[in-house]
């Protein structure tokens, strides 16, 4: 009898569909930013210590360019995403004024401001993000003598964290692992193969450094 006046609990079946909303919602900005920045300070970084590497064998030499490459990259990523997000701020700060009649109150419209994107998290997560991912290749070249061997530990070094960048950012973002690591993969040997050959064929013309 008991069992019978038990009611049926109801699950929406668009929770997990919420749930994933509110997920992306909340990672988005800072995802977005530190996922670009890591990939962006691997690649950049290898691709310079490839390019100088093409061309000039002291290891001294292409580890100052890599870390002129870590400083550059990590300032211009910063200021970058930090225009680039303000201006998104701007943009969305403009339509809450808007809008603002039609809130019904002060606690939706203080909702929305928690929402709004900030442009300070999004330029330091872009620079550290970039410098971490810079170290890896500047680890790589390092502690090897032998340039050809450096070449090749560069590549290597920088293909695996393009596959742990990829799948991380796809795991917390929620997206296809494979589908990310190979686009991820690919973007970073077409940027470091055209910056060797680039560099590769201005020796071969008569430039020396």
């Amino acid at each position: 009898m008991a069992a019978q006046n038990q009611l049926p609990i109801v699950i929406p079946k668009d929770l997990p569909k919420m749930e994933e909303e509110i997920n992306y919602s909340e990672r988005a900005q800072w995802l977005r930013a530190a996922v670009l920045g890591a990939n962006d300070g691997l690649v950049t970084v290898a691709s310079l210590i490839l390019g100088v590497g093409a061309l000039k064998h002291d290891a001294r030499a292409i580890i100052l360019a890599g870390f002129a490459g870590l400083f550059a990259g990590a300032c211009s990523m910063a200021i970058g995403e930090f225009v680039s997000v303000y201006t998104q701020l701007d943009i969305e700060r403009a339509q809450i004024k808007r809008e603002k009649t039609m809130a019904g109150s002060g606690v939706a419209e203080e909702a929305e401001r928690e929402k709004l994107p900030n442009p300070w998290q999004a330029a330091a997560a872009s620079a550290i993000a970039f410098s971490l991912g810079a170290v890896l290749p500047l680890l790589a070249a390092a502690f090897v003598e032998d340039h050809r061997v450096r070449q090749g530990v560069v590549v290597a070094a920088t293909t695996a964290g393009l596959v742990g960048f990829g799948g991380t950012g796809a795991v917390l973002g929620r997206t296809k692992v494979v589908r990310s690591c190979v686009r991820v993969v690919v973007g970073g040997w077409m940027a470091m193969a055209i910056t060797f050959g680039l560099t590769k064929l201005l020796g071969s013309s008569g430039f020396e450094m």
